[in-house]
């Protein structure tokens, strides 16, 4: 795919949803975080539905800490893997305390370093919190970038660098919103629905269906 068609497929994503925002619901960078550490290998809709009823009662690294892990659990415990989660967030909460004065820090690698934490959640949280042109990967970038011809890497990591280079410095913010909300709900894995999506013209996926 040339950066010509590259442009307009942006375009037309960017005239779609100007503005876009992530599904998850959050009103602080803390929350941000935490909502993203849980929504690994969960829905948006299911972390949603447990963080309403944990936000209002702890929504600071030292509430939780006064919740406790069990305490957690029982706010979390209908998301997958909420054992591990619920422990890894725990950590974090006490690193975030001893480390960064209770504050979510704008830096990569020290997002990276909290328990729970990798490149795609530091780079969602970094661009949903702090407004950084970072491109976080997940399993609907990946797959819109592969099968449109848009970005094609064998892994993630392969992704991001060819996004990087290839989208234009001012949807660099965006992208990432763009790529997965086109990915959730058109470009959806099993049969992609090709006949209703805005960039069927442009995409170079061979096995397009009605």
């Amino acid at each position: 795919m040339n950066n010509t068609k590259r442009k307009v497929i942006l375009e037309r994503l960017r005239d779609d949803n100007p503005h876009p925002k992530s599904e998850l619901e959050y009103s602080n960078p803390f929350e941000l975080l935490v909502a993203v550490t849980l929504s690994a290998q969960a829905t948006d809709v299911g972390v949603n539905k447990a963080t309403r009823k944990l936000f209002p009662v702890a929504n600071t690294p030292e509430a939780i800490l006064k919740l406790g892990v069990d305490g957690l659990k029982d706010y979390i415990k209908t998301i997958g893997l909420y054992n591990s989660k619920a422990n890894n967030v725990y950590k974090m909460c006490q690193i975030l305390v001893d480390k960064h004065d209770s504050q979510v820090p704008e830096n990569l690698e020290a997002l990276v370093a909290l328990p729970g934490v990798g490149r795609k959640t530091a780079n969602v949280v970094l661009n949903c919190a702090f407004g950084w042109p970072t491109i976080a990967v997940d399993t609907h970038i990946f797959r819109v970038s592969n099968r449109t011809k848009f970005a094609m890497g064998k892994d993630v990591d392969k992704v991001e660098a060819k996004l990087e280079k290839v989208v234009p410095k001012e949807f660099k913010v965006d992208v990432h919103h763009w790529l997965i909300l086109h990915g959730r709900y058109v470009c959806v894995a099993r049969k992609p629905k090709c006949g209703s999506c805005i960039i069927e013209d442009l995409c170079e996926y061979k096995e397009k269906t009605e």
